[in-house]
């Protein structure tokens, strides 16, 4: 039943991740009123972002990310900044084989790092067959231009609106591949827990001006840190 739960809201995140008019992140609609939409965005124990703090060193096993596909076109659906991917993007992790089915962007970030929040997160987005989630998140802090960045901010799309573009998705990714993991949830409505999450330790960079623009075009679309719980967060060597 959880796994049909879960298939149900990457459905539900697939087609701009529930009604725009249901749910935002300001006002009424706003993060604090989120489980009027999905009651477990308000009663999960689960869920994410969090603050990535008192972590547990572990033998974490490193990420296989084979990602040699291309980004095909950049969509606004009113809540996010999100790309269409094609070709092989495969993520293999506690010996199941995930599929990337997406990516999408949050500024600032939702994920906090010992308490650091960085301009720009990214979300990518994998799903097994059995319709399991597991995301690796990118954090993006400020310095030199990205060139991948570049290629998506050539002209972005107004609300409901999109636009090709083309680059191979690995660009995105950092050099090396540290990460912190823990178990959380997606973090919109619907809010569904039992998500893998892999937060990379290592951030890109990205020039103010490209903060500007992404920000402009999304808004401030980060949903606030919630409580840890009893939960662990595993720190890789």
């Amino acid at each position: 039943m959880k796994k049909i739960i879960l298939a149900m809201s990457v459905g539900a995140l697939f087609s701009t991740m529930t009604q725009a008019s249901e749910w935002g992140y300001i006002g009424e609609n706003g993060p604090k009123h989120w489980g009027h939409v999905s009651k477990i965005c308000e009663t999960g124990k689960n869920q994410s972002p969090i603050n990535l703090t008192d972590t547990v060193t572990s033998e974490l096993k490193p990420l296989a990310v084979d990602y040699q596909g291309e980004v095909t076109s950049l969509t606004n659906n009113g809540h996010t900044l999100q790309a269409t991917v094609t070709g092989h993007n495969t993520l293999t992790v506690d010996g199941k084989h995930f599929e990337l089915k997406q990516f999408h962007f949050h500024t600032p970030s939702e994920n906090l790092i010992k308490s650091h929040q960085y301009p720009l997160e990214a979300h990518f987005v994998n799903q097994d067959g059995d319709g399991n989630l597991a995301v690796i998140a990118v954090m993006f802090d400020i310095g030199a231009a990205n060139p991948a960045l570049a290629l998506l901010a050539q002209k972005l799309p107004e609300k409901g609106d999109a636009v090709p573009v083309s680059f191979p998705v690995k660009d995105l990714l950092p050099a090396t591949q540290k990460y912190y993991r823990f178990n959380g949830s997606l973090t919109t409505p619907p809010c569904s827990e039992g998500v893998r999450w892999f937060v990379m330790k290592q951030a890109k960079t990205l020039s103010t001006q490209q903060e500007n623009e992404l920000t402009s075009a999304m808004g401030h679309n980060n949903r606030p840190v919630q409580a840890r719980n009893a939960r662990v967060v595993l720190d890789e060597k």
